[in-house]
């Protein structure tokens, strides 16, 4: 699970960060929270593909969510 957390939390960081850039164009105002929850996701990401050997490939990605809601519950 060493690198499955930090590519769930990047991709769970990135869904939640859609929402708020979509607020901040839609009332004209510049998306200082959303860029940096972005770049929070990026790197998060970027570590567990670069860290796994071989990297994630899309269709591990299910597995890896449910191994890390498996060890946290």
């Amino acid at each position: 699970m060493g690198t499955d957390l930090p590519l769930i939390a990047g991709l769970a960081i990135a869904g939640f960060s859609v929402p708020s850039v979509l607020s901040a164009f839609s009332e004209q105002r510049p998306p200082r929270a959303s860029a940096a929850a972005i770049l929070i996701a990026i790197g998060l990401i970027t570590y567990a593909v670069l860290m796994k050997p071989g990297g994630y490939r899309v269709d591990e990605i299910p597995d890896a969510f449910f191994r890390v809601l498996g060890r946290l519950l």
